[in-house]
Formats: C-alpha cells, sequence, structure tokens
C-alpha cells in the first residue's frame, strides 16, 4: 500500500516477471520460491490480475469462462464436467446471477466493474495459480463492489493461494481483510509486517496516533504522502517519511517474515484444478474454440453491424441519386469511371475503419491471452478471417444490390455477380490491412490517423487519379499494392467490356474497349484483378502474424547480485505453499539493493 507513484505496480510486476523490457533498465536482485532461488524461469504457476479488465463483450460471463477452461485445461472431455467446472467458478466467485448476462463494453451495456474484476479472477483461476497477483482490484469501484472483489480474494487467500496485491487507500472494512502489509513511499520501505493494529503501534512510537474511529488505512496513506500544497508541507513531509524509512531499515531485521499461516486443507476443487493440468491444446482444437468466439463476438455485435449496414445503404443511395441512370454519351464515360472509383474508395475506407477500430482493443486481450500460453498466432489469425467472411460479405453486397441498377450500370446477371464479388475481395484485402495498421500501431488513435493516410495514398495511385503509364519509376510499385487500383481495374473491366456509346463525331469514344485502353486496362482480365487482390489479402495478413510476433510482450530479464551485494538485500518470506500443514520461511524472498544510509527499491 501507499500513495500514487510510490512503487506498488512496480514491485507488483518485478514479483510476477511481467515488468515491461527496456534497453534502458537493469533489474537486479533475487526471489526465492519454497527456498530454491530462480532467475527468470517460474519454479511455480502463477496468475497476474491487471488494472483493465479486457473481455470480449459479446460473450457472456458463463461463455468467457468456459472458452478460457476449453484452451487451457484440455484434459477435460466430457460437457458434464465442463459444465461442473464452470459453475463451480461461478459460485466461488458470486457470478451464478449475472451469468447469462452479456460481458459488456463502453457501447454495449454489460456486468458491472466489480464483477468484472472478479471475472477477471476467474480466467486466471483456470490455471490453478499457487500465487494470484493482483493489481488495484479496487480502483474505480464503488466501496460496496470493491469489498465484494476483496472478500473473494480472502476466500482465495484462505482455499491455500497466496494472494499479493497492491492498493491505493482502503476503506476500514477493507483494510481490515489483509493479513500482512507493506507500506511504499517514493520507491522506499517505510513499513512491513502483520497488518489491522501492528502498523498503528509501530507509528504511535514516533508519536503519531490515529484518532478513534478513522480508517487506520487513510491513516497510514495520509502519514507516508507528500503534502505539496506549500514549500513549507513538502520539507516536513518529506523529513518526516525520511525518517519513517532510516528508523526501518535501523531497527528491522534483515529478514522480515509475514504471518505463519494456519494449517489449511485444499479445497476439493483445487484438488480437481490440480489433477487437470495446464496443457496447451493441439493447433485444431485452437482453431475450432477460437473460431466458435470469433463468429459469436461478429454476429452479436449489433450496433456495430447496425451502424455498417446503414452507411452501406445510405452511401449507395448517394452514389446512386448522383450517378442516376447512366447514359451512353461521352460525358457519361466520365460519370462511370468516376462512379467506379466512388464505390471502390467506400468500400475499402468502410473495412478500413471498422477493423482499425476494432482490432486496436482486441489486441490486448490476445497479447495477454498469448502470453498465458492459450493459443498460438496461426489459429487466431485463420478463425478471424474465417468467421468474418459471412458478416464482411453482407455490407459489399447490400451496397451494390441498391447501388448498380439505381445508376443502371452494365445490366447481365453474370456482369452484377462479378461487381459484387470484386468489391467483396476488396473488403477483406482492406479489413486485412487494418489488421496490418492495428498490429503496427501503439493505440487506438494511432492507428485510426495511420490507416487513412495509407490508404489516401492508394487511392492517388488507383488509377483513375495518374495513369499506371505515367506513374513515376520510383512509385511505379504502389499500384502494384494498391487494392483500390486493383479494384478500380476490375470495376472497369467489367463495366466497359462490350458496351457501345453515342458518337457524334470521327474522335469520340465508340467502345468500351476503347476507354480502358486510355486508362491502360486494355489488356487485362478481372481474373488478374481477383488473384491480385487475393494476394494482397494474404500479403497483410502475413504482415499482420509477422507484426503481433514480433511485437509480443517482452519482460525485464532479472539479473543476478554481484557478489558482494548479496549480502545486503531485503527478505519477505512467506509460508510454503507446496506444503500446507507445515508452515515455514523461505518461499518468497525479494532481494533490493539498498543504498547504505536508506534502504529503497531501485526500480527504474
Amino acid at each position: 500500500m501507499g500513495p500514487s507513484g510510490s512503487g506498488k505496480t512496480t514491485l507488483l510486476n518485478i514479483l510476477a516477471g511481467q515488468l515491461a523490457a527496456s534497453p534502458r533498465l537493469h533489474l537486479t536482485g533475487i526471489i526465492d520460491y519454497n527456498g530454491n532461488a530462480y532467475s527468470n524461469k517460474r519454479a511455480y504457476k502463477f496468475a497476474y490480475v491487471r488494472q483493465e479488465d479486457l473481455f470480449f463483450s459479446q460473450l457472456t460471463v458463463r461463455e468467457t469462462l468456459k472458452l478460457a477452461a476449453e484452451l487451457q485445461l484440455t484434459k477435460i472431455s466430457s460437457e458434464e464436467e465442463k459444465e461442473e467446472y464452470v459453475n463451480s467458478l461461478l459460485l466461488k466467485l458470486g457470478l451464478v446471477n449475472c451469468a447469462e448476462s452479456f460481458v459488456g463494453d463502453t457501447r454495449i451495456r454489460g456486468i458491472s466493474g466489480g464483477e468484472k474484476k472478479r471475472l477477471s479472477l476467474g480466467c486466471e483461476l483456470i490455471a490453478s495459480p499457487s500465487i494470484i497477483f493482483v493489481d488495484e482490484p479496487t480502483t474505480g469501484l464503488d466501496a460496496f463492489q470493491a469489498e465484494k472483489v476483496v472478500l473473494t480474494l480472502q476466500q482465495l487467500a484462505k482455499d491455500g493461494h497466496t494472494v499479493i496485491c497492491s492498493i491505493h487507500q482502503p476503506r476500514g472494512s477493507v483494510y481490515s481483510k489483509f493479513d500482512d502489509i507493506i507500506l511504499l513511499t517514493e520507491g522506499a520501505l517505510v513499513y512491513a509486517g502483520p497488518a489491522h493494529e501492528e502498523p498503528l503501534e509501530y507509528f504511535s512510537k514516533f508519536g503519531y496516533n490515529c484518532p478513534d474511529h478513522a480508517n487506520p488505512a487513510e491513516f497510514l496513506a495520509d502519514l507516508i504522502s507528500i503534502d505539496y500544497s506549500s514549500p513549507e508541507s513538502v520539507y516536513s513531509s518529506q523529513k518526516r517519511i525520511y525518517g519513517f524509512v532510516e528508523s526501518f531499515s535501523r531497527h528491522s531485521s534483515t529478514i522480515l517474515y509475514a504471518t505463519s499461516s494456519e494449517k489449511r486443507q485444499i479445497s476439493a476443487r483445487m484438488k480437481f484444478r490440480e489433477n487437470k493440468l495446464l496443457k496447451r491444446g493441439g493447433w485444431w482444437r485452437q482453431f475450432c474454440l477460437l473460431l466458435k468466439r470469433a463468429w459469436m463476438q461478429a454476429s452479436r455485435d449489433g450496433p456495430t453491424n447496425k451502424v455498417r449496414a446503414r452507411m452501406s445503404i445510405a452511401s449507395a443511395i448517394i452514389f446512386g441519386s448522383v450517378f442516376w441512370r447512366i447514359e451512353r454519351s461521352q460525358t457519361s464515360i466520365q460519370d462511370r469511371m468516376g462512379l467506379l472509383q466512388v464505390a471502390a474508395i467506400n468500400t475499402a475506407m468502410a473495412a478500413l475503419t471498422k477493423t482499425v477500430g476494432v482490432f486496436s482493443k482486441e489486441r490486448a486481450i490476445v497479447d495477454r491471452e498469448r502470453s498465458k500460453g492459450s493459443y498460438t498466432l496461426g489459429p487466431y489469425l485463420l478463425s478471424k478471417l474465417l468467421a468474418e467472411i459471412p458478416i464482411g460479405a453482407a455490407f459489399p453486397l447490400l451496397f451494390g444490390v441498391i447501388l448498380y441498377p439505381m445508376a443502371r450500370l452494365h445490366s447481365t446477371a453474370p456482369r452484377f455477380g462479378k461487381f459484387c464479388s470484386i468489391i467483396t475481395v476488396e473488403s477483406f484485402a482492406a479489413s486485412a490491412m487494418g489488421l496490418t495498421v492495428g498490429a503496427m500501431a501503439p493505440s487506438t488513435e494511432a492507428a485510426m490517423a495511420v490507416g487513412p493516410s495509407l490508404m489516401t495514398v492508394f487511392i492517388v495511385f488507383g488509377g483513375y487519379y495518374v495513369n499506371a503509364d505515367n506513374t513515376p519509376i520510383i512509385f511505379r510499385w504502389i499500384p502494384n499494392v494498391s487494392l483500390i487500383r486493383w479494384a478500380f481495374q476490375g470495376l472497369c473491366i467489367n463495366e466497359f467490356k462490350g458496351l457501345q456509346f453515342d458518337c457524334q463525331n470521327s474522335f469520340d469514344i465508340q467502345t468500351g474497349e476503347q476507354a480502358l485502353e486510355r486508362l491502360s486496362f486494355g489488356q487485362r482480365r478481372i481474373r488478374d484483378t481477383l488473384i491480385a487482390q487475393s494476394r494482397i489479402l494474404l500479403f497483410w495478413y502475413y504482415t499482420t502474424y509477422l507484426l503481433l510476433e514480433k511485437n509480443k510482450p517482452k519482460y525485464q530479464q532479472l539479473e543476478p547480485l554481484p557478489h558482494d551485494e548479496n549480502q545486503d538485500h531485503l527478505l519477505i518470506e512467506s509460508f510454503n505453499n507446496d506444503n500446507m500443514e507445515k508452515p515455514q520461511p523461505g518461499t518468497l524472498r525479494l532481494s533490493s539493493e539498498l543504498s547504505r544510509r536508506v534502504p529503497s527499491f531501485k526500480f527504474l
């Protein structure tokens, strides 16, 4: 516990091995588990519940837990066992009443913040972890939900898990549930030991007494926080904290023992989880489960699908009204080209913006699940592609069905089918490009800026504004990778071939083939267009795969302490998690380099 910026999350990340890697950072120390030192290889199973609760919004609570269990527990084969296991988790976490509710997000109303936090715990408990790290579980919750979350953590500790959490400033009833506490401020250790009355008695020795009927957590937080209201208050509070740090470093023993645990019996449910050891399923099993999840997420996303359908209808009506029943005059040639160009641009931009906006958020969930070893990247990308084919194809088809007869384009059934095929494949290629942009950009905002900018370049070299034969040599590769160009080319070939125009002068364009020659599309075929678009689609998917592999989370490696520093470190010990019947020290030891006068964690 400690004020903001005291190093709580950093310490938690170090213990869990989840500190983001940086070339400017050196992390040294020793962590022992059950008396055995390890460097970077985990000798135990652990779970890390972060502050952000990330889920697929269109899945229910039960479906979320069941899919997580199926991805991680491959030895559970029968449906009865799966249902029994999920029901036991729902009961244990107090999620029975909301089991059939959608998780939801900012757009769709779902479960509450406290229920999401407990659902995060449930997804992590599937691995049957020995240690559970929880980063500020009460942040953003009201007092009632915060207490229910901490009560769940307390019950997990009673069931045999070691629970280590960071917390900012809990209410009194929440503080009373903790067994031991570490107080941090500015990265320095102020107190470590039993919670409840012991910290109050410790600070009373320095003349700081907790008022009657006051929240002990608030009293402690105020005591170790710096008051920035005035220069005098900053100086006095810093002096007070420095005195606490120096006093604790002098009077505390080198090894700080946590409160001895009582004898406990691991529950039958824990034994059930331990018998079903984690083992990642095969490629086909992962693909089937991820395909099921991707289809549920895509098909149930009503708000997004409704907006896309309305935009497709509105765009088709607007373009159809502007280019209403195009004639066969000489001026109609330009109109047809303009209509086909805006149809290609509209289809690509609609698919791109939707994918960029969704995937940038989904990537955080995928990175988190992959770091736990739930599945590999190949099944995920393939399942996402296949699950979105029916939904993704519906909107370009809806656009074409309305626009084609309104503009009175080449009105034969085969030509209409080819028109819809070209813009549908283009839509999938644009979605694949959106995945690449989402995998490359660090945030949703950055992705929304990069995606349209990149598409603008493809529009310029899309075959309408700059003829491919007149493109400067240095840029001639761009039309070959421009999905706008290939879609526009296919639509023009489909529309102009076999078309006859009214002529009044000898120099007028008489046939559609002559119009195609002016665009440098004369020797092209629709088949070439579809093949090129398919290649572009595969290229963007492969690039997405490489980017996600390259950008997967990397964590700072723990370096051993120099020999002369091994004698000067802080040890935090708790009970033996493998032998509940015989509590003993030596299970978890954090070593941190200390200064000569004031002990502090050298985090950054």
